[in-house]
């Protein structure tokens, strides 16, 4: 994926006020809160296969992984299992709460065309699920919710995810519906709604736990074996 990239030009710089602590440059502190918000932003969306387009106002809520919890990020606060119903490959009617209720679940928004996150995402997940044990790793479904409908019908979804899914003991779900339909989806799973065509769209590859809360999600940089530690600790709601 590339960046853009911008150069302002600086204009005259007036005296830096101290902070009332005598710390560090109020002024300093302003621009490094404002320059993490950015940097989680730009992780909660991905533009596969171009250039990022400038951000939007949606902000991820996640925070780095503290000392001794999940290899993921960790959300804060957690996230309740989303309500929507979608159509799956075979062109049946899939209410994801309550066809995943209780069960461990990642949950992830991209498109078959994608080249690069969302395969490479599908492939993590397969890969994770590997190498976890029985019976957890038949406990836990993976599902794919395009946002590109136009061009992901049931069966191109179906293809796309056999792809990843062929050994690992329950096939994705893939699932798709409306644009009007997987923009709410994705409101509801409060992840930003993708633009552009579909092509800028959640990064995010979120894991609910059997309580129906997800506390942990992963981005670009992230494992397999983050996501494969980080399972048996969901489950046991740790």
């Amino acid at each position: 994926m590339r960046r853009r990239a911008s150069e302002h030009r600086r204009a005259p710089q007036a005296p830096e006020e101290r902070s009332e602590s005598g710390g560090e440059p109020a002024a300093l502190i302003v621009r490094t809160l404002a320059g993490l918000a950015g940097v989680l932003l730009a992780v909660a969306l991905a533009g596969c296969g171009g250039p990022a387009p400038a951000a939007g106002p949606t902000a991820l809520s996640a925070a780095p992984t503290s000392p001794g919890a999940y290899q993921g990020l960790q959300l804060d606060p957690p996230q309740p299992r989303p309500t929507f119903t979608l159509t799956d490959t075979a062109g049946a009617r899939f209410d994801f709460a309550a066809r995943t209720r209780g069960r461990p679940t990642l949950l992830f928004f991209g498109y078959t065309h994608c080249p690069d996150v969302c395969p490479t995402t599908m492939a993590d997940a397969a890969a994770a699920l590997r190498g976890v044990e029985e019976p957890l790793r038949s406990t836990v479904r993976v599902v794919f919710v395009t946002t590109d409908p136009a061009r992901d019908t049931g069966p191109v979804l179906a293809a796309w995810l056999r792809n990843f899914d062929e050994d690992v003991p329950a096939s994705f779900v893939g699932l798709t519906g409306t644009p009007a339909q997987v923009e709410a989806a994705q409101a509801a799973a409060r992840v930003p709604v993708a633009s552009d065509g579909g092509r800028t769209h959640s990064a995010e590859l979120l894991l609910y736990g059997p309580d129906d809360y997800a506390r942990v999600a992963y981005v670009s940089g992230s494992k397999p074996e983050d996501i494969r530690r980080d399972l048996p600790l969901v489950v046991r709601g740790t």
